[in-house]
């Protein structure tokens, strides 16, 4: 799943390639995708794009004072073209779930690998009118997420910080990996109960997060969408390394599987040297 570093540099990428250009379709592959019906797609038509940016992981293009706002979800991905094909899509009949054609014959087609789609575009007035966009939580790269805000966010709240961090409402943007990478770098076991996380640990926790989405974003920085993929995964540290060497201590890289996601972490650095046990045999390891 893309999330804040990818989605930065998806938005970096676009803004390139969009200035000085206007909408002159938008053709559904996949019914489905388009979650709202008022505008109407056509609304974009002939509209300049005025800005790119990001909400967490939602991407928003300001199209003349109209949004259109996507979020990649786990499998959905932005290919761009210089140069579209001039065949329209067929709702159906192509992996190609949303196309977008520029003034300039350039555009880019959203796509979704797998069968479980969640890919998720709106054309709205403003980025708020998006569920999701208003629930968000702040920025964690945001010069107003300072450490109190992030102390405040943590106390009482008696939840395993792992899922703190992917929950949208409480931070933007942090996913699977990257909440597994910053507790990589913050030497914290994933299940560790926020409101139990000392002064110390929170101001380590709060130091990972900004320095490895800061760091991840600056190696994404300039890379074209197609490569951003193959970029993430080769800058992992422990997230997708299950059985590999641990970068910062030799041990092995360890997993905990669930229904539909994995968590990856190193026992000597995170958990006192003790492995967690997998929840797939609903047992823990305290």
């Amino acid at each position: 799943m893309p999330e804040l570093p990818e989605v930065q540099a998806l938005v970096d990428f676009l803004s390139t390639r969009v200035d000085g250009l206007a909408v002159t379709g938008v053709e559904l592959g996949s019914i489905s995708v388009l979650k709202t019906f008022n505008p109407p797609p056509d609304a974009l038509v002939g509209a300049p794009i005025e800005s790119v940016t990001r909400h967490g992981k939602f991407l928003d293009l300001d199209c003349g004072g109209t949004h259109l706002v996507f979020h990649l979800a786990r499998a959905g991905w932005l290919r761009w073209s210089d140069a579209l094909s001039s065949t329209r899509l067929r709702p159906g009949k192509s992996p190609i779930a949303l196309r977008v054609r520029l003034s300039d014959g350039s555009g880019f087609d959203l796509t979704e690998a797998g069968t479980k789609k969640s890919l998720a575009a709106y054309i709205v007035s403003a980025p708020s009118d998006v569920p999701g966009i208003a629930a968000l939580g702040p920025d964690p790269l945001s010069d107003a997420f300072s450490l109190n805000a992030f102390r405040s966010l943590l106390s009482g709240r008696n939840a395993q910080i792992k899922g703190v961090l992917r929950d949208q409402s409480n931070i933007a943007g942090v996913g699977n990996a990257y909440s597994d990478e910053i507790l990589h770098v913050a030497k914290l076991s994933p299940f560790a109960m926020a409101a139990k996380l000392d002064d110390e640990q929170t101001e380590r926790l709060y130091a990972a997060l900004r320095e490895t989405l800061s760091a991840a974003v600056l190696a994404a920085s300039g890379k074209p969408a197609a490569e951003l993929k193959d970029a993430k995964r080769a800058g992992m540290r422990v997230h997708g390394r299950t059985g590999e060497t641990c970068p910062e201590c030799g041990d092995v890289v360890r997993e905990v599987s669930f229904a539909d996601s994995s968590l990856q972490y190193c026992a000597t650095c995170q958990t006192g040297g003790k492995p967690l046990a997998d929840r797939r045999t609903s047992k823990f390891l305290k």
